[in-house]
């Protein structure tokens, strides 16, 4: 175990992941109200109200299965020191800033995985990687928006055969309701996996200085915190990446929105179970893509979508690179 850190220094490390909380329910707001707020179903303002209300409730509903796996599965939990978790925000929060005020809907969550990487990798090399835990995180990469893609098409599918002797008026005002539903799993599904690798980056840096005993643990005011932080970020709201998500990659309507929302949180749902950590990001895309390719291809604009895809893939060792670097900095001013 390393040093231990000082009272005032853990404070501030906590203050810092707390910003990166955030930061993150700022940037993935979008996440959670594009759909809800491009079919006109929410103005905007309610929209992040009833976002960050099913954030912050989500610790109710699911366990903390993404919060072990980032505290013990991303890198060895015996290698993490202050030096280690500041590099890992740093990394993301940098990131997430970029990309945010590029309106670029990257992954939070694989900011800080990259984070992670990358200064854990600065202080003990390759080594550091718990490559089983850090392995699931890059399948889910691909994973996630793919399953989002198919649950979203087939609801797209399914509902149109049921409503195949409903007017359209009926249709639509039918999913007006729903979408409301729809949304609030969809915040939920957030929430319980987003809010949880803050949890995770929090109690594994307590348990580097043996706050918690021998036991990896994540303490309850971890939890309220956390979830505390997502939600008044979420309130914030991240109208540019609003704009791309609701608007650029394809047109939607309200039926369609309630089927991008379901397929996205059913998606979270399995993944937060499971205690894997995904992109909320890249759910809800693959979810949008999905149900804007059902109605014809030419109506999902491709390059809007391929250029999200370039954010995802280099993400992971954007964030990594910045975490390294400032790990060595970190050095250099010691």
């Amino acid at each position: 175990m390393d040093v231990a850190l000082g009272l005032p220094v853990l404070v501030g490390l906590i203050a810092v992941a707390l910003l990166f909380d955030f930061l993150n329910g700022l940037h993935d707001a979008a996440n959670s109200i594009a759909t809800i707020v491009s079919t006109r179903v929410l103005r905007p303002q309610f929209a992040v109200f009833w976002a960050a209300f099913f954030n912050f409730v989500a610790f109710m509903v699911f366990g903390l299965h993404v919060a072990q796996t980032i505290g013990t599965g991303i890198i060895d939990p015996a290698i993490v020191d202050a030096q280690v978790i500041f590099a890992a925000l740093v990394g993301a929060i940098v990131w997430n800033l970029v990309t945010w005020g590029l309106g670029i809907p990257s992954s939070s969550s694989h900011a800080l995985i990259g984070g992670l990487v990358g200064g854990g990798m600065a202080k003990a090399g390759i080594s550091a990687a718990v490559w089983s835990g850090l392995s699931k995180a890059v399948l889910a990469i691909v994973l996630s928006p793919l399953v989002g893609f198919l649950l979203a098409m087939m609801l797209v599918a399914v509902v149109s055969w049921l409503s195949v002797r409903s007017t359209p008026f009926a249709v639509d005002r039918a999913f007006r309701i729903l979408q409301f539903a729809s949304a609030s799993l969809y915040s939920l599904g957030h929430g319980g996996n987003d809010a949880q690798k803050t949890m995770g980056i929090i109690a594994v840096l307590l348990y580097s200085q043996g706050q918690l005993g021998s036991e990896f643990s994540v303490p309850f005011w971890v939890v309220l915190s956390c979830q505390a932080a997502m939600a008044l970020g979420t309130l914030m709201g991240g109208w540019r990446i609003v704009r791309t998500m609701g608007l650029r990659i394809t047109k939607l309507t309200p039926m369609q929105g309630f089927c991008a929302e379901t397929g996205g949180a059913a998606t979270l749902f399995m993944a937060t179970f499971l205690g894997v950590p995904v992109s909320t990001t890249h759910t809800i895309t693959g979810a949008i893509v999905g149900v804007g390719a059902a109605r014809r291809v030419s109506a999902v604009r491709w390059n809007v979508a391929s250029s999200i895809v370039y954010a995802w893939v280099i993400t992971i060792p954007a964030s990594a690179i910045v975490a390294a670097l400032s790990w060595w900095a970190v050095q250099l001013f010691k």
